[in-house]
């Protein structure tokens, strides 16, 4: 029941429904992100070269849409097509949300989207359908993703703001479980098998989540949808809109940050191939184990953040979530100048030294610890109770309109050097964290006195 802890007791001071969410959403990001660390470097290397693009079923009218300036690059094309799957992922939340809040509920709505995803991970295994597999992964992923964290928020009562942020961390933290191990086993299938392989245990790993979610069903709160009871929802009070609008405001300002960040996903992994010394004492490493780093070191840094943001609680320092944000938007945009400043003298392939890539890669892990945990938690504890899980669909507008710029501003890498590309890239992080930070008080301020009324 929303507002209430889960009466079925607690580990760690945490209902266990958040360790079941926590467990479903981590085999879900290892599917995802085992995938997606794979999907540039394949359309690159192998989809799109001839005798394998003609046999994909659309690609050709997609290609022609995208080049309505002109003829680019194949590298240019996948960073476009990248841009829009990812960004799509994150737009269809809202369709997903609105399905469980008016006619299926959150519970019902994950399963079929998790079924969705599994059916276009398997999609991936073959060249012909690659476009209906990105289809499939986009109206599952939006089922799933929004429907998933919104129920995070109704282990919690409204009031428990340090409570709730916590295990939305810790929510996240099997995120990145899930997103750091999974392009470790893809890849290395990939690379062993070939692509397909790598997608196909993808698919695997999604009939794990399901099976993860259904097993733990007991343990998560009902949410009825208020079309079965075929009653109109009463209208957002003049307050409640005022919360809304607030709210809008803090999503739209992580949009530069969610430019920047994803990058690393892309771009970030062609340039660790061909300017990143991959070179160990036990041979090269692959290129897309690089889609881990950034992960581990949100998994590294996740129970340091815990315990500090506990003791600033305590002690009644602990910043506003606005701040949070802010503070997240600019370390983006440090970790992009890492990757900057290592290109400056490496002109030649593989010249650009481990540390760089790596340092930057982790460093993005603990900027997106403090920027999107805290952005869905703040969503979910001010949000009006009837459009929760529409606004925490809404929430995810920002990575929706952050990765298709991405894939748009990634489209220029082959035509600027690495770090140049690199310092435009932080540049956009770091003017949205100037501007977060700048209107944080007003912000918190108007946040605050929307929720007393």
């Amino acid at each position: 029941m929303t507002g209430e802890m889960d009466k079925a007791g607690s580990i760690a001071g945490h209902p266990k429904g958040l360790y079941i969410l926590a467990f479903t959403e981590m085999w879900e990001r290892f599917s995802f992100y085992g995938m997606s660390a794979l999907l540039t470097l394949y359309m690159v290397k192998d989809l799109l070269l001839p005798g394998n693009v003609e046999s994909v079923i659309g690609l050709g009218a997609m290609r022609g849409l995208f080049e309505f300036r002109g003829a680019m690059s194949d590298l240019a094309f996948a960073s476009i097509v990248y841009g829009w799957y990812a960004g799509l992922v994150y737009f269809t939340p809202i369709v997903g949300g609105w399905v469980a809040d008016r006619l299926l509920g959150a519970k019902r709505t994950v399963m079929i989207g998790v079924l969705l995803m599994s059916a276009g991970h398997l999609a991936m295994s073959f060249y012909s359908t690659f476009l209906i597999a990105l289809l499939l992964l986009i109206l599952g992923s939006g089922f799933l993703k929004g429907n998933i964290s919104a129920q995070v928020g109704t282990l919690y009562p409204r009031e428990a703001e340090s409570l709730r942020a916590r295990g939305f961390t810790i929510f996240s933290t099997g995120i990145n479980i899930g997103a750091a191990t999974g392009p470790l086993a893809t890849g290395l299938l990939a690379a062993l098998y070939g692509w397909h392989a790598g997608f196909a245990l993808a698919a695997v790993l999604m009939l794990v989540a399901l099976v993860t979610y259904a097993f733990g069903q007991r343990y998560l709160p009902e949410q009825r949808p208020v079309a079965r009871e075929r009653t109109k929802a009463p209208p957002l009070t003049t307050a409640e809109r005022r919360q809304v609008w607030f709210l809008l405001a803090v999503v739209a300002l992580t949009i530069p940050a969610e430019i920047a960040y994803p990058m690393v996903w892309s771009i970030g992994i062609l340039w660790v191939d061909q300017h990143v010394n991959l070179a160990t004492g036990l041979g090269l490493v692959p290129s897309s184990w690089f889609a881990s780093a950034d992960s581990l070191g949100a998994i590294l840094v996740a129970p340091l953040l815990i315990a500090f943001w506990s003791r600033q609680a305590r002690s009644g320092s602990e910043p506003s979530s606005v701040t949070k944000i802010g503070i997240g938007a600019a370390l983006v945009g440090l970790a992009a100048l890492m990757f900057a400043f290592g290109s400056l003298d490496a002109a030649a392939p593989g010249s650009v030294g481990i540390g760089w890539a790596l340092g930057g890669y982790l460093l993005m892990g603990l900027a997106w610890m403090y920027y999107w945990p805290t952005t869905l938690a703040l969503v979910s504890k001010s949000a009006p109770p009837a459009v929760t899980s529409t606004l925490m669909g809404v929430a995810f507008l920002s990575p929706f309109i952050g990765h298709t710029l991405m894939g748009w501003v990634g489209s220029s890498y082959d035509k600027l050097s690495p770090a140049m590309f690199w310092t435009i890239d932080a540049a956009i992080a770091l003017a949205g964290a100037v501007v977060i930070l700048t209107l944080r008080k007003w912000l918190m301020r108007g946040l605050e006195t929307s929720t007393a009324q």
